[in-house]
C-alpha cells in the first residue's frame, strides 16, 4: 500500500475514534483454576477476574450471580462498586483542573463559602473536648486525598440508611461545614466518604450541573458506560450480582442487603455519592480503567484527560510525602512516585477492586459481592494472576494502536 494510501487510512481511523480491536484471548485459565474449587464448595458463590497484559486478557466468570436460581455470573450483570466510585469523582476533578477551572491547592471555601471557618475537635478527659479554630487552608486536594480532617461518614447517615440514603451532596457539603474537624486540615489521614463529596459539590458549583450530570456527560457516556448510574431499574436489578456473608470453610449466605446500602435501591430516596453510590457492570468498569490504563484514552478512541493530566494527578500521590500510608491521589491510591512497577486504582467495600499499570499496560479487575471474611480465595487468585502476568503470550493479534491515539 502506498504511503499517501497509508496516511488517510489512519487519519480516517483517528476520525472514526478507532483505538484498537478487541485484545487477544489469552487462552489461559489461571484464575477459574484457581477459584473452581472454592465456588464448587460453596464459599465463593461467584467472582467475574479480568487480567490484561498489553493486549492480551484472561477472562474468567466464575460461579453464580444468584446461587439459589443457580444463574451464572456475566460481564453485564449490575452490582455496587461502593468506594469505586471515589475514583470518578477524581476524574471529573482533574477535568476541570486541566481545563483551568480550578486548581487543586484552592481554598474549598472559594467555591463553598460555608468552609471558611473551620474548628477542629481536640478530645480530652472523662470525655470532654476543646474546639480550636482551624490555623490550615482547607484544600480541594485535601477533601480528595483524605487529609481533610473528615469523619469516614457523617453521624446521622447510619440513621438515614448509609450511603445510599443520604441527602443532595449540597446538604452533604453544609452539613460537614458545621461540624468539627478531627484534626487540623492537611495533617493526618482519615480515609472519608465526607470529604470525595465536598469534592464533588466544588464540580457542581463550578459546572452549574449535578455531579452525577457532569460524570455521565463527561465521563460514563463518552466511554459508552451505558449501564452504569446511581438509580438502576427494575430491569438491571432482575439480574444483578447478589450479596452473600462469606466466611472461609463454610457456605455463604445470601443476605438481602447491608446497613449502609439497604434496598430499595433504585427510587426517588436515593441521592447521588461520590464516596460510594454508583452502580455498574464489569464491562462498564474495565471501560472506565482502561482509559486510566491508557492514560486518558478510552478503548473506543475517545480521550477524557490528557497524558499529563493523569499522570500527575491521577497515576501519582498528591498527599504530602510524610502522608504516605497508604499513598493516595484524587479519589485512588496512587504510588508516592512514577514507578514501571507501581499501580493504581481503587477498591469497594463487598470486595470489589481495579488497578492498572499504565507503564506496562497491565490491569487487574475483580468483581465479587461478599461482605465478612475470611475469604481465602483472595491468595489463590493473586497467585493466579502473578502466573498469568509471567506466562509469555505471543500478542502479535493485537492492535498496535491501542491506546496510543492522541
Amino acid at each position: 500500500m502506498k504511503l499517501k494510501h497509508l496516511v488517510l487510512l489512519a487519519a480516517g481511523l483517528a476520525l472514526a475514534g478507532f483505538a484498537g480491536a478487541a485484545p487477544v484471548d489469552s487462552k489461559t485459565t489461571f484464575t477459574r483454576d484457581a477459584l473452581q474449587k472454592y465456588v464448587d464448595s460453596g464459599e465463593l458463590p461467584g467472582a467475574i477476574s479480568i487480567l490484561y497484559n498489553n493486549g492480551v486478557q484472561e477472562t474468567a466468570c466464575v460461579g453464580y450471580a444468584d446461587v439459589a436460581k443457580k444463574r451464572p455470573i456475566k460481564l453485564d450483570d449490575p452490582y455496587m462498586q461502593c468506594s469505586q466510585t471515589k475514583g470518578f469523582c477524581g476524574v471529573t476533578i482533574a477535568i476541570l483542573v486541566e481545563e483551568g477551572k480550578l486548581n487543586l491547592d484552592d481554598p474549598v471555601s472559594k467555591y463553598l463559602p460555608e468552609f471558611g471557618t473551620l474548628w477542629v475537635e481536640t478530645p480530652g478527659t472523662n470525655g470532654t473536648r476543646t474546639l480550636t479554630r482551624a490555623k490550615n487552608v482547607l484544600t480541594v486536594r485535601m477533601v480528595m486525598n483524605h487529609t481533610g480532617g473528615f469523619p469516614f461518614e457523617l453521624p446521622n447517615f447510619q440513621a438515614m440508611g448509609g450511603w445510599s440514603r443520604r441527602m443532595p451532596l449540597r446538604s452533604v457539603a453544609a452539613t460537614a461545614a458545621s461540624q468539627p474537624l478531627k484534626f487540623e486540615p492537611g495533617t493526618k489521614v482519615q480515609y472519608s466518604n465526607v470529604g470525595i463529596d465536598i469534592g464533588a459539590t466544588v464540580v457542581e458549583k463550578i459546572t452549574g450541573k449535578r455531579w452525577e450530570a457532569f460524570l455521565k456527560e463527561r465521563v460514563l457516556d463518552p466511554l459508552g458506560m451505558k449501564n452504569s448510574g446511581f438509580w438502576p431499574t427494575a430491569a438491571q436489578l432482575a439480574h444483578q450480582i447478589e450479596l452473600y456473608d462469606v466466611k472461609g470453610g463454610t457456605p455463604a449466605k445470601w443476605r438481602s442487603d447491608n446497613p449502609s446500602m439497604q434496598r430499595p435501591y433504585g427510587d426517588d430516596r436515593v441521592f447521588s455519592s461520590a464516596g460510594a453510590g454508583l452502580w455498574t457492570t464489569a464491562e462498564d468498569q474495565l471501560k472506565f480503567y482502561k482509559m486510566l490504563m491508557n492514560l486518558g484514552m478510552g478503548d473506543n478512541g475517545v480521550r477524557i484527560l490528557k497524558e499529563e493530566t493523569v499522570k500527575a494527578i491521577l497515576a501519582t500521590s498528591t498527599r504530602p510525602a510524610n502522608l504516605k500510608d497508604p499513598n493516595y491521589s484524587l479519589g485512588l491510591r496512587a504510588p508516592i512516585a512514577d514507578n514501571e512497577n507501581e499501580w493504581f486504582g481503587h477498591g469497594g467495600a463487598w470486595g470489589t477492586n481495579c488497578m492498572v499499570n499504565w507503564h506496562k499496560k497491565q490491569l487487574k479487575l475483580w468483581v465479587v459481592q461478599e461482605c465478612g471474611g475470611p475469604r481465602p480465595w483472595d491468595g489463590a487468585r493473586a497467585a493466579a494472576a502473578d502466573k498469568f502476568f509471567q506466562t509469555k503470550i505471543d500478542n502479535s493479534g493485537a492492535d498496535a494502536y491501542t491506546g496510543r491515539l492522541k
